[in-house]
């Protein structure tokens, strides 16, 4: 089971993340969304596509950026799809 973890409270929980590029990438349902705020924060990764960022807000405490999904990846990265890799001080493991 691998969990990200943030400022006392548990994000993320799941057996079937999808190691890449080093980030545990979990399934969207595995995601507590109540802790998410998507921004306007994006990026562009050549083969994988446009990715988008969510702020973590966890017992008044944020984390900007903290977050991110490939909504509409590029097709070798299509397994990615929706699902949410963190950093940032995010605890994964």
């Amino acid at each position: 089971m691998v969990q990200a973890r943030w400022n006392g409270a548990t994000i993320a929980d799941s057996n079937a993340t999808i190691l890449l590029d080093g980030y545990h990438y979990f399934p969207p349902d595995s995601v507590d969304r109540d802790f998410l705020q998507e921004t306007t924060q994006t990026s562009v990764c050549p083969w994988k596509g446009k990715a988008r960022y969510f702020t973590l807000s966890v017992n008044g405490s944020v984390n900007p950026n903290a977050a991110w999904t490939y909504p509409d990846p590029k097709p070798k990265a299509e397994h990615i799809r929706d699902h949410i890799a963190f950093w940032k001080g995010v605890d994964v493991g």
